[in-house]
């Protein structure tokens, strides 16, 4: 074979393995935007139509879907496991971890969407690519820059509690605790603080936060790092637990973001220079040099960090995916197959 054709034939070979590679799912990580253009063109069409319908219901829907995304993706990745009421291993799953038992909201919409879906695509759409979508449309419709999101995840089939215990932070976590989490994950310490950033919508119980206001620690009543005014505010809807009045308000809810709570932008950024965090994990943010100097750049420009959110949701939808032959496409969200 002569010189020429040899390097020819050299180059087209690599450029098939080129070509090939770009197919195989070498790191479980290989995610496509448009994956469903050919095979199911209506999935994002139909995700938003319903996601719309109920955001215009219940606000509260949009937080729901921002963090069952976040707490599937979280937990051994983004597979879709926070939404299985059981598994064939018969142990508990992720929806009744402590972080998650009774506090999951937007679940109905996911049923939804794969229902209609399923109509159009029977078997060609994951719920973990649909809860990935879902996710995006409601940050959008609550007021977030639009993003793109790549698919081709799939299903797991399994689904612990346990596990969901150790991988998802705590409302007390430290800037060192969630950094490290984080970093577990992927995502760096900036990615940490923009996520934080979805607490400009959504709310928490009084028992996650009401040590702060009368029993932060054995020698001090009341967090110091709380705004004074804030406290006083919320001790009215949140009192001391122990007594009746608390038991009585144990299902009581407080707004993350008190200066627009159903709108996902920079104002959460605002209360925390306000010492207006409602979880200790949220006003932490401001005891460390570095993520407080985050905070002070996204709570000057809400462009910034709406378009990083983006940018960091679509990173954090990558963590762990199954692609390829692995995992399955469920029929029915709350279940294997």
């Amino acid at each position: 074979m002569k010189a020429g054709s040899v390097i020819t034939t050299t180059f087209f070979l690599l450029h098939c393995l080129l070509v090939l590679s770009e197919d195989i799912d070498l790191d479980g990580n290989h995610l496509h935007f448009g994956f469903y253009n050919k095979t199911c063109p209506q999935v994002e069409t139909i995700t938003r139509l319903v996601v719309a319908q109920a955001v215009n219901k219940n606000a509260g829907v949009a937080a729901g879907l921002i963090r069952l995304h976040f707490h599937d993706c979280f937990v051994n990745g983004c597979d879709a496991s926070i939404l299985l009421d059981a598994t064939p291993s018969g142990e508990p799953v992720e929806k009744e971890a402590t972080g998650n038992y009774k506090s999951l909201r937007g679940l109905e919409v996911i049923d939804e969407i794969k229902a209609r879906v399923e109509q159009f695509c029977p078997g060609i759409v994951s719920c973990a690519d649909i809860l990935a979508f879902a996710a995006r449309d409601a940050a959008v419709i609550v007021g977030l820059i639009p993003y793109k999101v790549p698919a081709g995840r799939r299903d797991g089939r399994s689904s612990r509690a346990a596990d969901a215990a150790t991988e998802l932070p705590k409302p007390t976590a430290t800037v060192d605790e969630l950094t490290k989490l984080f970093a577990r994950k992927g995502l760096s310490q900036e990615e940490m603080v923009t996520l934080s950033g979805a607490h400009s919508i959504g709310v928490a119980h009084c028992p996650t936060f009401a040590y702060r206001l009368y029993k932060y620690s054995p020698t001090v009543l009341q967090d110091p790092s709380l705004d004074y005014i804030f406290a006083s505010y919320l001790k009215v809807s949140c009192p001391m637990p122990g007594t009746f009045m608390a038991d009585y308000f144990s299902e009581a809810t407080i707004p993350f973001d008190q200066a627009s709570p159903t709108t996902l932008d920079n104002k959460y950024y605002l209360g925390l220079k306000l010492g207006r965090g409602l979880l200790e994990s949220d006003q932490a943010l401001m005891k460390d040099r570095n993520t407080s100097k985050i905070v002070e750049e996204f709570s000057l420009n809400p462009t910034s960090w709406s378009q990083k959110f983006g940018r960091a949701m679509t990173r954090m939808g990558r963590i762990e995916v199954l692609t390829g032959n692995l995992g399955e496409i469920r029929n029915y969200c709350r279940l294997v197959n």
